[in-house]
C-alpha cells in the first residue's frame, strides 16, 4: 500500500484460524455478552421501577450501567462475528467509529466514576447540605458534562490517529481496532502523536485517580468518627462497590497498555485486551448488586413481581390439565 488512501478495511488477526477455536470464541463471548447485558439492563430496570432509588447515587449508577453495555457492544459483537464467519474484515470507517466508541465510553466511565466518588463524599461528609449540593440539575449537567468532554477527546484522538498513513500493512493483531496496534502498521511518525495521547491520558488519569483518592481518605475520616459500628457498616457497604469497581478499572487498563514490553507478547496483548474490554462490564452489576442491599431487594422485588407469579400460573394450569387427563 503506497498510502492511506489505499487503505479501505484492515484485517483483524486477533483469534486463531482454527475452526473449532473460533465457534468456542464465539460461543464463549456470547456468553459473556448476554450476561453481561442482562446484569446491566436487570440493575438499570430495578432502580427505575423503584422509586425510593430514584436518588442521585442510583441515578450515576444507572449511566454507569448504560455506558458499561455500550462500551462492550462496541467490540463483542463484532469479534462474536468473526468467530463465526471468519471474516476477519473491518473496513476503515468501521475501524475509525470503533475507536472513536472505546474512547468515548472508557472515558465516560472513568468520569462518571469520579463523579460518583464525589457523591459519595457529599452524601457522608456533608449530609445536610446533600440534596442542595446535588440536585437534579446538577446531576444532569455533571452527568452530560461527562458525556460531552469525552466525546470531543474520543473524536479529536480519533481524527489524529487516522490521519496517519497505513502503508507496512493493513493486519491488526488485535479483535479490534486497537489504537497501539494501529501505531504498529502506520509508517507515519507517529512519535509526537504518542506522546501527545501519552500526556493527556495521564493528565485524565491522575486527576481522575487523585480525586478519588481524596474524597476516599476524608469518607474515612468521617467514617472514624461515627459511634456506632452499625453506622461504619453501612458506610463501608455503600462505598465499598464503588473502590471495588474503580479498583477493576484501572487494573486491568494498566495491565493493557502500561505494563512493561518485557511481558508483552502476541497472546498476552490478547488477554490482557479482553480482560479491559469483558471484565469491568461484566462485574460491575454483580459488584453493586452482592454489596448492595437496596439493589438486591429491588432486583428481587421486581422478579418476584413479573417473573414468578407467570411461572406460578404455568405450573398450575399444567397441573390442572394433568389431573382432567
Amino acid at each position: 500500500m503506497a498510502n492511506q488512501s489505499t487503505v479501505t478495511d484492515f484485517l483483524l488477526m486477533g483469534f486463531s484460524d482454527d475452526r473449532g477455536m473460533q465457534i468456542l470464541y464465539f460461543v464463549v463471548f456470547l456468553a459473556i455478552y448476554l450476561i453481561t447485558l442482562i446484569g446491566n439492563l436487570l440493575l438499570v430496570v430495578a432502580v427505575i421501577l423503584n422509586h425510593h432509588l430514584h436518588t442521585p447515587m442510583y441515578f450515576f449508577l444507572v449511566n454507569l450501567s448504560f455506558f458499561d453495555v455500550c462500551f462492550i457492544s462496541t467490540m463483542i459483537p463484532k469479534a462474536m462475528a468473526t468467530s463465526l464467519t471468519n471474516n476477519k474484515m473491518i473496513s476503515y470507517v468501521g475501524c475509525a467509529a470503533q475507536v472513536f466508541s472505546v474512547l468515548t465510553f472508557a472515558g465516560s466511565e472513568l468520569a462518571l466514576l469520579t463523579i460518583m466518588a464525589y457523591d459519595h463524599y457529599v452524601a457522608i461528609c456533608h449530609p445536610l447540605r446533600y440534596s442542595l449540593i446535588l440536585n437534579w440539575n446538577a446531576c444532569m449537567e455533571m452527568a452530560a458534562a461527562s458525556w460531552f468532554t469525552c466525546m470531543m477527546h474520543a473524536l479529536l484522538q480519533t481524527v489524529i490517529i487516522f490521519q496517519w498513513k497505513f502503508c507496512r500493512s493493513y493486519r491488526i493483531q488485535q479483535f479490534f481496532c486497537d489504537i497501539p496496534h494501529l501505531q504498529k502498521i502506520s509508517c507515519t511518525n507517529t512519535r509526537i502523536t504518542q506522546i501527545l495521547i501519552l500526556v493527556v491520558g495521564i493528565i485524565a488519569d491522575s486527576f481522575c485517580s487523585g480525586f478519588i483518592f481524596i474524597s476516599c481518605g476524608y469518607i474515612l475520616s468521617a467514617v472514624l468518627k461515627i459511634p456506632s459500628v452499625q453506622g461504619r457498616y453501612k458506610v463501608f457497604s455503600t462505598c465499598t462497590p464503588h473502590m471495588m469497581v474503580f479498583s477493576l478499572f484501572l487494573s486491568s487498563a494498566m495491565f493493557a497498555y502500561m505494563r512493561p514490553q518485557s511481558l508483552s507478547s502476541p497472546t498476552l496483548d490478547l488477554l490482557s485486551a479482553v480482560l479491559c474490554t469483558v471484565l469491568p462490564p461484566l462485574l460491575n452489576p454483580l459488584i453493586y448488586s452482592f454489596r448492595n442491599k437496596d439493589i438486591q431487594e429491588a432486583m428481587w422485588r421486581m422478579l418476584k413481581k413479573y417473573s414468578f407469579p407467570s411461572l406460578f400460573k404455568s405450573i398450575k394450569s399444567n397441573s390442572s390439565q394433568t389431573n382432567s387427563d
